[in-house]
């Protein structure tokens, strides 16, 4: 199973700022291995949604121009302390990773 999706989402007034960080090796399909020279199969994530309380905030869609370990930070208004906010990704491997956290005053 791949790591664990490293989730932060604190609330300041009425914004919330959601900070994820996808562990992922994002790899293009381009590079070669060193030690045997052969093409390093294309490894990415496809989709990913974030959501609070089960209603999509995010829906993005990726390719192989992101970095291995994609970080990403979105805000939003109408959240209140305690609401639960997930995300999921899904790759072109068909792999899948989902985690969620609570929201916190920051």
């Amino acid at each position: 199973m791949p790591e664990p999706i490293k989730l932060r989402a604190t609330l300041q007034g009425d914004t919330a700022e959601i900070r994820i960080l996808m562990p992922h090796p994002m790899e293009t399909g381009q590079r070669k291995d060193p030690d045997s020279g052969r093409t390093i199969p294309a490894h990415f994530i496809e989709t990913f949604v974030v959501s609070a309380n089960g209603n999509v905030l995010v829906r993005g869609q990726l390719n192989t121009a992101i970095s291995r370990n994609p970080l990403f930070s979105f805000y939003a208004k109408g959240l209140k302390m305690g609401d639960r906010i997930s995300v999921a990704w899904l790759d072109n491997k068909g792999e899948k990773r989902s985690d969620e956290t609570v929201l916190v005053t920051a």
